[in-house]
């Protein structure tokens, strides 16, 4: 595997786009409720993926749309309750509270998978329920109901993942993620045409400008260049450089919301930072390399 500048960098910019989009939600939030705001999202995400790979479509079967429901079912429960737990805090917080997914996915891969996890997946878990601990619960002993929806977010992302590791591993992830994209643009029209009122909305620039940001943007172009980096970078390397969302995240909310954080937050962001690492790399970067033989 060649290693390349380029493919580090576009990783950068795919982890600053995600760390980006909670303060993009919460901008867009004011205008468009959360069911909008995700068909809109998705349906732009799953156009822009489908013309770009339309030559891929031909491959779709019956297999790839089971398959694509169910990982479709589960990425719109961990978009909508991430959706609404950004509306009701802080969006830096809440960024870091659903990014717990990878503390959740080992032990929910137990359940379904059958997979033990290893010791690495159980600190990483205690730290970052250490860490979860300190970022939420306030002085009454008590996690709010945006937290609570945040957290939840992340058991459901984890959820996705064990969706794609049993219903998606032997397919083209490509035409996976379009179709989960459009079974998530589905369910989210299903909700806003039956339970909001979507011909309220008072559309503006700042409204579409989020819509096609999150669609095109983060959604889109973001996991295009993910695939395509993952082709020259090593999976440690990649889950390191997307971690960082985490920290762009906490940056974004406080330029551009305030958000500010107390010194026992700043250590409750820090083990949950450190858990994201230790559960994503098992600490292989600090494992020594064999050297390479050199051919005579």
């Amino acid at each position: 595997m060649k290693k390349s500048v380029s493919g580090k960098l576009a990783l950068l910019f795919v982890a600053v786009a995600w760390g980006s989009s909670m303060v993009v939600i919460k901008g867009s939030t004011d205008i468009l409720p959360a069911g909008s705001l995700l068909a809109w999202r998705f349906t732009i995400a799953a156009l822009v993926l489908g013309l770009v790979n339309i030559k891929k479509l031909k491959m779709i079967d019956k297999e790839y749309i089971k398959s694509g429901i169910f990982i479709g079912v589960c990425l719109f429960m961990a978009y909508f309750t991430q959706t609404l737990g950004v509306m009701l805090e802080m969006p830096g917080k809440s960024h870091f509270l659903s990014s717990a997914y990878c503390v959740f996915v080992p032990f929910l891969g137990w359940l379904f998978l059958k997979e033990r996890p290893k010791i690495y997946h159980i600190i990483a878990a205690v730290m970052c329920a250490t860490g979860i601990i300190l970022v939420s619960i306030a002085g009454s002993l008590s996690i709010s109901y945006g937290d609570s929806i945040s957290i939840i977010s992340s058991v459901f992302w984890a959820s996705q993942i064990i969706a794609i590791a049993k219903w998606g591993n032997d397919k083209d992830p490509v035409l996976i993620t379009i179709l989960e994209f459009a079974v998530c643009a589905v369910l989210a029209w299903v909700f806003t045409l039956t339970m909001e009122d979507p011909g309220s909305i008072q559309w503006n620039m700042s409204a579409v400008g989020g819509v096609l940001y999150l669609g095109i943007v983060c959604s889109g172009i973001c996991f295009l260049l993910q695939t395509i980096a993952q082709k020259t970078e090593d999976p440690t390397s990649v889950s390191i450089i997307l971690s960082f969302e985490n920290i762009f995240g906490l940056v974004f909310g406080a330029i551009f919301f305030n958000e500010t954080f107390t010194p026992r937050s700043i250590l409750g962001f820090t083990l949950m930072f450190l858990a994201i690492i230790i559960a994503e790399t098992q600490l292989s970067f600090l494992k020594k390399k064999k050297p390479e033989k050199i051919a005579s």
